[in-house]
């Protein structure tokens, strides 16, 4: 995965794009925004603000904020089955309709535990590079928590120069006896890049979602349906992509 390194590193730099596939509700979706826990007016020189060590792992690091106010409960029906009730009820800013659309509990077969229902939330963002970058979405694990969730954000690694997909929020629920409640603007997940080029900082730039952007995320999307293992398909994919996937939004 190494073509496309020349085409992508300027000055030092190395771009990383992102969008939101769904452009009829994007002004809902926050931008990506560099973790910084930085603080105005510390003088002392060994201050933590100034540690070298955090402000570079910092850097390294980009937020996605919550763009849902969500509040789930899990149940099971009259036979047993698995589901989700939403306790905002009337109240919810979400619709019933969409609400459906967004949050899907996962069938109890494909749970990692038989005690651990896992769901996923629909969003929208799409990463890519035309340099060889492996991305992994992870928990906002800087972040304090002051209501800490009832399970475990579950976290993904991708080479996004070769498979640009959306990165949906998956959740795995261990105490199913407290809710599961997300709010709008609240830190969501962490993504972070690894390259070729350690040294290389990575720039968060917005990407326009071109007619041959939009082919080739045709062509590897939803092949989960298909095959087991999606990772066999990144060579094959790799043969099949454009020269240049990242276009800045101008």
């Amino acid at each position: 995965m190494g073509l496309f390194s020349k085409t992508s590193t300027r000055r030092g730099v190395i771009e990383v794009g992102w969008l939101i596939q769904d452009p009829k509700h994007s002004v809902i979706f926050f931008p990506p925004e560099r973790v910084t826990h930085r603080t105005q007016n510390q003088p002392h020189a060994k201050s933590a603000s100034r540690c070298p060590a955090i402000l570079d792992v910092e850097s390294r690091y980009f937020r996605v904020r919550c763009p849902y106010d969500i509040h789930l409960r899990f149940t099971r029906d009259k036979t047993g089955k698995p589901t989700l009730k939403n306790m905002l009820g009337d109240q919810s800013p979400i619709r019933r309709k969409q609400l459906s659309r967004i949050v899907h509990l996962m069938a109890e077969a494909e749970w990692r535990s038989p005690q651990h229902p896992i769901l996923q939330i629909t969003a929208p963002y799409v990463f890519l590079s035309d340099a060889p970058v492996m991305m992994s979405q992870l928990p906002p694990l800087m972040e304090y928590q002051p209501n800490p969730l009832p399970g475990v954000i579950m976290s993904g690694r991708l080479p996004i120069d070769v498979w640009p997909r959306p990165l949906n929020w998956a959740f795995e629920w261990h105490d199913t006896k407290k809710d599961l409640i997300l709010r709008r603007g609240n830190p969501w997940y962490y993504v972070t890049c690894e390259t070729d080029q350690p040294d290389c900082p990575i720039r968060m730039v917005e990407a326009e979602l071109t007619d041959e952007l939009t082919a080739y995320m045709e062509k590897i999307g939803d092949t989960v349906g298909y095959v087991s293992r999606t990772f066999s398909l990144f060579k094959m994919a790799e043969r099949m992509r454009p020269k240049r996937l990242l276009v800045r939004k101008a």
